[in-house]
C-alpha cells in the first residue's frame, strides 16, 4: 500500500520539470522582491543617517559636534546646482579657541560626493598650508571627496617633501572625517575608467564660495574628477559665510598638525629655549631667493647686486624683472636688512642680554652681514647651533622640513618679529592670535625705512628714533583689530590667515599686560 501511494505520488523533480515556467516566475518575483525591500530599506537607514544626531557620551567635549556639518540644508536659489549639493549650514557655533584634541575617531559625516578634488599646491610652506586650508573648505562646501594634497616639488627650493613627510596624514584625515572624505589617492577602478589625466585648471584668484558654485561645480559634475593646479590665494579673505570661514581655522590650527618626528624635534628646541626663560623670534627673511625675488639690494656690494639679478633673470616664473631697488624700499616693499633689525630692536626696548632665535634660512652675506646685529645681540642663536647634526640630518636638503620647525618655534615664542610680511610673517601671526593675541610686532617698514634714513643722516637723535619707533608700533603688537576690507583689492586688504577674527576669543589679559613689560 506505501509502495502503490509512493507510486501515485508525483516525484518533487517531475513537478518542477512538469511546471518549471511557472515555478521559475515565482522564483524571480521573490527575488525582486527582497532586492526592492533591500533598496528600500538601504535607503531609509542613509536619509535617517544624515539627520539623526546621536548622544554622545559625556567625556566627548561637546566642540566636537558643534563644529560639524550636522544634517546639511540645501542650497537656496542655485537651480540644478541644487539637485544633489548641500552646503554648510549657517549656524555660528564658535572655535574653542583652544587647541585641545578632538576624539580619535569622530563620527563620519554621511554625504552623497558630487566628485573628487585632487589639488597641486605651489610656493613654500605656509603658502601650501593656507592653501590646503582653502581646499578642504571648498571640498566640503561642495560636498566633494578631497585628494591628499600634492606639495610642490619645482619651486625655487626644489623639496621633494610629499604631504605625509610634512604632515600627519592620519590625523589630518581623521580630525576632519564629519566634515569632508579625505582619501589618499583616487580609487583605482576610477583611475582605469577615465583614462586619462583629469581635468586641469586653475581657480580664480580671491574668489568667493559663490564662484566654486556656479562656475566650478558643474565642470565636477561634467568631469568627476577636476585637479586645481594652483591652490595659492584662490579663496577670498573676507565675505564668506561663518562656518566656511570657522572651517578653514579648524583646518588650521587643529588639522594640520606636523609628522611626530618634526613635533618632537620642534618641542626640544622650545624646550631648550625655555630654559634661559625669556626669547624672541626673529624671522629675518633676508635669504637670496627673497633678495633677488623682490629686487631688495639695499646695502649689498655692486658684486652681489649683480648676482642677484641675474638669478632673477633665470627664473621664468618671476615675472618682475625690472625693479629700482631703492624706491621699493622707500614704499616699504624690502625687508629690512641685519644692520636695520639690529636699531629697530634697539629702539624698540630690547635688551642686549636678549635670547634671539632666529628663524630663516641661509642669511644672504653669511656671518659678515650678521655681524652687526651679533655685536648688538650676542645671544643669537639658530636651530644649526642647538640641535646636533645627527638629529637635523633627516631634515637636510628639505627645506619645508627645515621650515616647519621654524614654525613651530615661532609660535610658541614670547615674541615673535619679522622682517618682512611674507607666508610665514602672516600664518604665525594669525597662529599666535588664535592661541590668546600672543605678541607679534608687526613693522612698519615705510615709516621705519624713513626714520632709519633720518638717523643715519643725522636729522634725530638716538632718542628722538627710538621714542618715534616706539610710538609707531604701540597699536602693531597683535593686539586684537578688525581686518581691513578693501572691495576689489584682496591683495591690499588684511590676510585672512593673519587675522582670523572669526575664530578668535576674547584676548587674554595676561598678555596684554606683557606688551607693556616684556621689554
Amino acid at each position: 500500500m506505501v509502495d502503490d501511494a509512493r507510486a501515485r505520488k508525483p516525484s518533487p523533480t517531475a513537478s518542477r520539470a512538469f511546471g518549471g515556467g511557472a515555478w521559475r516566475r515565482a522564483a524571480m518575483r521573490t527575488w525582486i522582491l527582497r532586492v526592492g525591500s533591500s533598496i528600500l530599506i538601504w535607503t531609509a537607514v542613509m536619509q535617517l543617517t544624515s539627520v539623526w544626531q546621536p548622544r554622545l557620551p559625556k567625556s566627548w567635549p561637546p566642540a566636537c559636534f558643534d563644529r560639524r556639518g550636522g544634517a546639511a540644508v540645501a542650497g537656496q536659489g542655485n537651480g540644478d546646482a541644487n539637485a544633489n549639493l548641500f552646503v554648510l549650514g549657517r549656524e555660528d557655533h564658535a572655535l574653542s579657541g583652544s587647541l585641545s584634541t578632538p576624539p580619535d575617531l569622530l563620527p563620519r559625516r554621511v554625504y552623497r560626493s558630487n566628485g573628487y578634488l585632487k589639488v597641486s599646491c605651489n610656493g613654500g610652506l605656509n603658502q601650501m598650508r593656507a592653501a590646503i586650508c582653502d581646499m578642504v573648505t571648498i571640498a566640503r562646501y561642495l560636498n566633494l571627496t578631497l585628494v591628499i594634497p600634492e606639495l610642490d616639488k619645482t619651486s625655487f627650493w626644489a623639496d621633494p617633501s610629499d604631504f605625509g613627510d610634512i604632515f600627519n596624514v592620519n590625523h589630518f584625515i581623521n580630525s576632519l572625517r564629519d566634515e569632508v572624505k579625505i582619501v589618499k589617492s583616487l580609487p583605482k577602478k576610477f583611475s582605469r575608467k577615465i583614462h586619462t589625466q583629469p581635468f586641469s585648471m586653475p581657480p580664480v584668484s580671491w574668489s568667493s564660495e559663490k564662484y566654486y558654485l556656479k562656475q566650478i561645480l558643474p565642470l565636477i559634475r561634467k568631469h568627476k574628477v577636476i585637479h586645481f593646479n594652483r591652490t595659492d590665494a584662490r579663496l577670498a579673505n573676507n565675505g564668506l559665510p561663518l562656518r566656511l570661514q570657522r572651517l578653514r581655522c579648524r583646518v588650521n590650527y587643529e588639522a594640520l598638525r606636523f609628522t611626530p618626528e618634526i613635533e618632537a624635534l620642534g618641542d626640544k628646541l622650545i624646550s631648550i629655549l625655555r630654559r634661559s626663560g625669556f626669547f624672541v623670534v626673529l624671522h629675518l627673511r633676508y635669504e637670496m631667493d627673497m633678495l633677488s625675488f623682490s629686487g631688495c639690494t639695499h646695502g649689498c656690494s655692486d658684486k652681489e647686486t649683480e648676482e642677484l639679478t641675474r638669478m632673477r633673470y633665470a627664473f621664468p616664473w618671476w615675472k618682475e624683472k625690472e625693479i629700482v631697488s631703492e624706491k621699493k624700499r622707500l614704499d616699504g616693499l624690502c625687508p629690512l636688512t641685519p644692520e636695520e633689525t639690529a636699531l629697530v630692536l634697539q629702539a624698540l626696548g630690547f635688551k642686549r642680554d636678549t635670547l634671539i632665535y632666529i628663524a630663516s634660512g641661509g642669511i644672504y652675506g653669511g656671518e659678515r652681514r650678521l655681524a652687526a646685529l651679533r655685536t648688538s645681540y650676542p645671544k643669537i642663536v639658530r636651530k644649526e647651533m642647538l640641535l646636533s647634526a645627527d638629529e637635523l640630518r633627516p631634515f637636510q636638503n628639505h627645506s619645508t622640513q627645515m621650515a616647519a620647525l621654524d614654525y613651530l618655534v615661532s609660535v610658541a615664542s614670547d615674541v615673535f618679529v619679522p622682517t618682512y610680511d611674507g607666508n610665514m610673517a602672516k600664518v604665525v601671526e594669525g597662529h599666535r592670535r588664535y592661541t590668546g593675541f600672543r605678541r607679534t610686532i608687526v613693522l612698519d617698514r615705510r615709516e621705519l625705512v624713513e626714520l632709519l634714513d633720518l638717523l643715519r643722516d643725522g636729522k634725530l637723535s638716538w632718542d628722538q628714533f627710538s621714542i618715534a619707533v616706539k610710538e609707531v608700533h604701540k597699536d602693531r603688537m597683535g593686539q586684537p583689530t578688525v581686518r581691513k576690507v578693501i572691495p576689489g583689492r584682496p591683495k591690499e586688504e588684511d590676510y585672512f590667515y593673519a587675522n582670523p577674527q572669526e575664530c578668535t576669543g576674547p584676548p587674554r589679559s595676561s598678555n596684554i599686560e606683557s606688551r607693556k613689560s616684556d621689554i
